[in-house]
């Protein structure tokens, strides 16, 4: 695609994810639960970075099913802590593991699950922005202060308002592809 958006640039497998993924709708709460995983483990790094090991996080942490991932014991961590294919960092392996447990939590207790926890701020729509270059493409917004706020009152680590903003680029809460780039048109048809 000859398009708006740059962040991607020449990399053909961010390219891709740019062309097929990012910014599409997703309301599965399995599938937010794993991309806020990885978002998590995104802090202080590049997205790139996450993208090309997502299939060695998907590996290590047992398909991202928080059921396994919420009983994690120490020998789990320290065998996580030793795999080259994933982000090693103990704090974020121990924030993956509380996730799970606070996600399973509000799996059983909240009706809709954390899908309607997360879409519920948008009465389960998409914004629509119409942005005409990446400089306009905020990197916080209030909502995603207010998502924030409300995943770390829960428990959450790792969810700060511009990392829940990338989140929600990525799982399309926010339609941030630019006006001139033709994803912006297609994925606002998806709604």
């Amino acid at each position: 695609m000859n398009d708006g958006c740059t962040w991607y640039g020449e990399d053909p497998f961010y390219k891709a994810y740019h062309d097929e993924e990012w910014g599409v709708p997703e309301y599965d709460s399995r599938a937010l639960y794993e991309k806020l995983i990885l978002d998590g483990f995104q802090a202080g790094l590049s997205w790139i970075t996450i993208l090309r090991k997502r299939e060695n996080f998907k590996a290590a942490f047992d398909n991202f099913n928080p059921e396994i991932i919420a009983g994690y014991g120490e020998a789990k961590i320290e065998a996580l802590m030793q795999d080259s294919g994933i982000i090693r960092n103990r704090a974020k392996i121990l924030g993956t593991i509380t996730g799970a447990q606070l996600f399973l939590d509000i799996e059983e207790k909240e009706a809709g699950g954390f899908s309607n926890l997360l879409w519920g701020y948008l009465d389960g729509k998409p914004l629509q922005n119409s942005w005409r270059s990446m400089a306009e493409v905020p990197a916080e917004t209030e909502l995603s202060r207010a998502i924030s706020k409300d995943l770390k009152k829960r428990g959450f680590k790792f969810v700060g308002p511009t990392i829940v903003y990338a989140f929600m680029q990525a799982v399309g809460m926010v339609n941030d592809h630019i006006v001139d780039c033709p994803r912006h048109a297609e994925v606002k048809k998806l709604t």
